[in-house]
């Protein structure tokens, strides 16, 4: 854990508030451990981050809704997400760790369900120890279909490419997360993970989120490098693009930026108000099944 930092203690007021009804499409929960246990083989532990600690950044930043999104930290125990859901209010919604459907009954779905999860996050990276097998994966899809859940999919390190013939030829709601993890210094015509997901987004059913710029930088901050990144994923299919926090920042090398610091990189992204309010609040509010 030491190795880790944890997110940024004093989130100042952005440059200007974002749009009324704006969605986090991804923050996460960790801790306290003496109530919330980290499961064992874990790939990592982080700093405590509470839902108080979420509110104060939301607050900050100007956000009431958003997606408590569960950590493979915690594996198929989701009282962390639930907890902090119930805590947050009804503008926050879930999204499970694909690793419950190893063992989760119909019964613990529909609880789930009830509680305001709609989706589960898959990854496909075998380092996190929390890759389901074919067999499983299969199953849980079609559990997916049942609930009406979305797929969330966590990218490679060295982006979303190598993995995607696990879901391209799925036809429910796809989100992808961390604009695929590209390579910054290739740039939008050459790094494949944004050319296959600017292929996938005219399916219609794949979104993208515009998230991580601070890790997927080459340059550093002020991440002028990921701009023209996140422009062309947004020129594929703006009404499939979405925003997210990712705090607390899970396994950070170094010190994350103050979230604000990223809620303007976004800013940046966009060429008016219009398409700001179309990532912020109508493309999540259609995905997780918010009212606008």
């Amino acid at each position: 854990m030491a190795d880790y930092h944890p997110f940024h203690p004093h989130p100042r007021t952005p440059s200007r508030l974002p749009p009324a009804g704006a969605i986090d499409a991804q923050f996460h929960v960790l801790g306290p451990a003496d109530r919330y246990p980290v499961r064992p083989g874990a790939a990592y532990e982080m700093p405590t981050a509470t839902w108080e600690a979420a509110q104060r950044m939301h607050r900050a930043l100007g956000f009431t809704r958003g997606v408590v999104v569960q950590t493979t930290t915690y594996g198929a125990d989701h009282r962390v997400v639930l907890d902090g859901m119930a805590a947050l209010g009804p503008g926050y919604t879930g999204c499970a760790n694909a690793l419950l459907f190893e063992q989760a009954t119909d019964a613990d779905l529909e609880r789930l369900h009830a509680a305001g999860i709609r989706g589960a996050r898959f990854s496909f990276r075998q380092a996190l120890g929390a890759v389901l097998s074919r067999e499983a994966f299969d199953r849980a899809v079609g559990k997916l279909r049942e609930l009406g859940w979305y797929m969330k999919v966590q990218p490679e390190q060295n982006g979303i490419a190598e993995s995607a013939h696990w879901f391209e030829h799925l036809d429910l709601p796809i989100l992808v997360d961390h604009m695929g993890r590209p390579d910054a210094s290739l740039g939008p015509d050459r790094d494949p993970s944004i050319v296959l997901l600017r292929r996938l987004m005219q399916r219609g059913n794949v979104w993208v989120m515009l998230s991580l710029g601070e890790k997927i930088s080459r340059a550093g901050a002020p991440y002028d490098d990921v701009v023209p990144l996140a422009r062309a994923l947004i020129d594929a299919a703006p009404e499939r693009c979405g925003w997210g926090s990712d705090w607390p920042h899970p396994v950070s090398k170094n010190p994350p930026p103050n979230d604000a610091d990223l809620l303007e990189l976004l800013y940046r992204y966009v060429r008016d108000e219009a398409e700001l309010r179309r990532i912020l609040v109508d493309n999540p509010s259609e995905l997780f099944g918010y009212e606008r």
